[in-house]
């Protein structure tokens, strides 16, 4: 029996090839699917893709949906009956604690300040913030906040983790509002469910001392926008933003210019090796899929 699997690139080419019993099929996000297609069970959408993009509706032999990301929440409103749900969870937290730290260390160092001195020819000497000493709240205690704390720890900032229900060395998420006020920095690393849409409102941000720091490397809908805008603009606190809703950003939208906020285009990610990794999340659970076993990053279906 082979199983035909649609791949977006020729990463997945190499890496799902060469499997016995697996014979893909490659094919370009919102182009007609390739001949054959109607016969795939399984399918591998492309990074950060548009899910309408790809007509689900001619796969009728769809089983089984392998997201290269760690967020599938585009696709658990389409999901055809009887079609799993599973995320590449764990590929990219190294990738995307790092920049996490990064844009930290960029605030408290002072770094675009000092990038923007010298860029006007300007030596401008001053005595910088750090990272030393910070206590970090990060909202999310699965890959990628394990990823966080481990490095956080080698700069000597304290983490305190934040998830959907207590258990040891875990708050939950119910104890938020009485832990934003006792620290510098939070780091939101969740996924997008109805539970965390919205989640950081007015009254999320008013809890967070003056000249706090809001760093998202989760999703743009994760924040009230004009909440944080106002905030912004009153100087009170400090952001670091990798999404953004809408996604990407208009030209003519207020966090372009609004004060005190890094903004990067979700790139979190996005490193050399990245597709490597994902695939090999990929094969695992393609694997699995082979054996007749359910996927263990599975999201829904």
């Amino acid at each position: 029996m082979t199983v035909t699997v649609l791949v977006p690139d020729d990463t997945g080419v190499a890496v799902l090839g060469e499997l016995a019993g697996v014979r893909t099929l490659r094919y370009q996000s919102g182009e007609p699917l390739p001949a054959g297609a109607a016969e795939a069970e399984v399918l591998v959408p492309d990074f950060l893709s548009d899910s309408a993009a790809i007509p689900l509706a001619e796969l009728p032999s769809l089983r089984l949906i392998l997201t290269l990301t760690a967020g599938a929440e585009a696709w658990v409103d389409r999901l055809p009956p009887g079609v799993r749900l599973a995320s590449a969870r764990g590929a990219h937290g190294g990738s995307t604690a790092e920049w996490a730290v990064g844009v930290l260390l960029c605030i408290y160092r002072d770094l675009i300040a000092f990038e923007d001195a010298r860029r006007a020819g300007t030596w401008s000497r001053h005595i910088t913030d750090t990272l030393q000493g910070k206590r970090v709240l990060v909202v999310g205690a699965g890959d990628l906040g394990r990823q966080l704390v481990r490095r956080l720890s080698a700069f000597d900032a304290t983490a305190t983790v934040v998830a959907s229900t207590a258990r040891d060395g875990v708050h939950g998420v119910d104890e938020l509002p009485g832990l934003l006020g006792g620290h510098d920095a939070v780091v939101l690393m969740v996924p997008l469910t109805e539970r965390t849409r919205g989640m950081v409102d007015a009254a999320f941000l008013a809890a967070m001392p003056d000249g706090a720091v809001l760093v998202n490397a989760a999703r743009g809908a994760v924040v009230d926008t004009d909440a944080l805008l106002a905030e912004l603009k009153s100087g009170r606190l400090r952001a670091a933003l990798d999404v953004t809703e809408p996604e990407p950003l208009p030209p003519d939208h207020p966090l372009w210019t609004v004060p005190g906020l890094l903004l990067t285009p979700h790139v979190g990610g996005s490193v050399h090796g990245h597709r490597d990794r994902a695939y090999e999340y990929v094969r695992a659970e393609l694997l699995r899929y082979l054996a007749g076993e359910l996927p263990i990053n599975h999201v829904a279906g």
